[in-house]
């Protein structure tokens, strides 16, 4: 696998390698902007995901000062909403999504020995779809930002909960829902490249495909099935502003929207963390000395979960006025996952006992998002009793748990991926002082921030609102400490990127030393 500064990059050539025809100036700008290499397609991926995670940042860093005082004494209550409402909708279909992609772009066609994706046109189109929509879907930031009359930012929250998403007279509003919808099509397009990539043009067996990879089909698959449920319902939604046909209001529409939504949205939990696990499971033997502990095991949980993710979306609507019953099905339905994912547990341990560890910015990383995950994941069990869940549901609880395995596993094994992969997308090594600053500081923002939130969450205080009472402003004031100490570790990592970029000394064909260890991967 060449080096991103090799010929599968070349500017002169398309995505096989052969020389763009020499035709008008136009013509051949836009053949460049969709016939591209899968390495530099997939370091496309991952600046635009670095940039919207950087801006919906930003929200959580303004969400977190809002709620420094117990009354409001910065923004607005509807400032408060647009915040979390861009916020969450950023973070997940505008950074971690693009992220998962851009990895799997710049490495799965190497890990299976392909020489190119299965539809690279089609791939570049997919990710330049996503510029249109996250214009859309901040166009209430933009107008605000830009004084521009009758455009204010969306304060609906970003679950888009009928009746106030289709109430709303707000532009904005049909503005998200449109780029929401292209990153629908985007998603599902690249996707179905993906899949088709892996199964159709590997040259391996399927015995000898890697974790990564597994994790990455099998998400893109149940991408392939979520992402034009979600394109359906939002086009529904559409059609509601519009004509006002009256499936989504009344008596029985808000439960429409309930089932649609998280029909796709709990799947989309799984889709976004099958991935990371693949990354763990990948950069642990690398620096562990050693072989995956129980490798069959991660390939058929990955399976397991894949499958199981799209039968627990109802434990979502025990609020709802749920049967007692089917409460029950859902129940343990949803407990039921915890058995794949404790097995993928069980495999990161088994990899780590006895292993000769290298302390490296990618292995702390990666052993500090398994015990995130551990957090995020016992927590979570919790949530899928129907009890619990009614007494948790609507408190910062939810939020705590959601946040640690968002931020603190999948966020934070991103982040492993991108220093144990900096030299093959970069072709250069970054500060080694300043990565494991970036890391421990991330750890310990993480850990109060999200620590705090556990605690107003078991005092059972609401979550989605900006005020709260007055006894609780110390542990918000903590977690809000918190949140500035993660923004000024991601001031580190964006220090480090410029500065490897520009000064960063070259890194050679096997910048890990692996070539003659038993954990050698292919992508180098």
């Amino acid at each position: 696998m060449p080096l991103p500064h090799s010929s599968d990059d070349d500017d002169a050539g398309d995505a096989d390698g052969t020389e763009l025809e020499t035709t008008s100036e136009p013509v051949e700008t836009g053949r460049r902007l969709i016939a591209v290499g899968h390495v530099r397609l997939g370091r496309w991926f991952l600046v635009f995901a670095l940039v919207m995670g950087l801006w919906g940042g930003l929200d959580a860093v303004l969400l977190r000062t809002t709620l420094v005082t117990p009354t409001l004494d910065h923004w607005s209550a509807d400032v408060y909403s647009s915040l979390f409402t861009t916020h969450g909708l950023t973070m997940l279909f505008l950074f971690a999504v693009p992220a998962i992609w851009g990895y799997a772009y710049a490495t799965v066609p190497a890990l299976i020995r392909a020489e190119r994706t299965a539809f690279p046109a089609l791939a570049a189109t997919a990710f330049w779809l996503q510029i249109p929509a996250a214009i859309l879907v901040r166009a209430g930031t933009i107008g605000s930002a830009l004084d521009v009359a009758g455009l204010d930012p969306v304060a609906i929250g970003w679950t888009l909960y009928p009746p106030m998403s289709v109430a709303s007279s707000n532009p904005a509003v049909d503005a998200l829902v449109a780029g929401l919808l292209l990153v629908a099509i985007s998603t599902s397009l690249t996707a179905a490249n993906l899949v088709v990539t892996v199964c159709h043009r590997r040259t391996i067996p399927w015995s000898d495909v890697d974790t990564f990879t597994w994790t990455v089909v099998t998400s893109a698959a149940m991408a392939v099935v979520a992402f034009p449920v979600l394109a359906g319902s939002l086009a529904l939604l559409l059609l509601e502003r519009a004509a006002g046909v009256g499936l989504l209001v009344g008596r029985s529409g808000p439960m429409v929207w309930l089932n649609l939504f998280w029909f796709f949205a709990h799947p989309l939990v799984y889709i976004l963390v099958l991935p990371p696990m693949g990354i763990a499971s990948h950069v642990l033997p690398r620096f562990a000395g050693r072989r995956l502990f129980g490798r069959r095991s991660v390939v058929y949980s990955t399976f397991a979960i894949g499958i199981l993710s799209f039968t627990v979306w109802g434990h979502h609507l025990f609020m709802a006025g749920m049967g007692v019953s089917v409460r029950a099905v859902f129940m343990f339905v949803t407990l039921a996952v915890a058995v794949p994912s404790s097995a993928k547990l069980c495999t990161w341990l088994g990899t780590l006992w006895g292993g000769a560890i290298q302390h490296t910015a990618p292995m702390i990383a990666t052993i500090a998002a398994i015990a995130f995950f551990i957090v995020g994941g016992v927590t979570g069990v919790f949530l899928a009793v129907a009890p619990i869940n009614v007494l948790y549901n609507g408190t910062y609880y939810v939020v705590a748990h959601f946040h640690m395995m968002l931020v603190g596993f999948v966020a934070f094994t991103l982040v492993a991926g991108a220093y144990y992969w900096f030299p093959l997308l970069t072709g250069r090594w970054y500060d080694p002082t300043l990565a494991h600053l970036h890391v421990w500081l991330t750890i310990v923002g993480i850990i109060v921030t999200f620590g705090a939130l556990f605690v107003v969450g078991f005092a059972e205080l609401p979550r989605r609102i900006a005020t709260y009472p007055p006894a609780f402003a110390p542990i918000h004031q903590l977690a809000t400490v918190g949140a500035y100490v993660i923004a000024v570790g991601q001031l580190v990592f964006l220090l480090n990127l410029g500065r490897s970029l520009w000064v960063g000394e070259h890194a050679g064909d096997d910048p890990w030393n692996l070539a003659d260890e038993p954990s050698h991967a292919r992508e180098w």
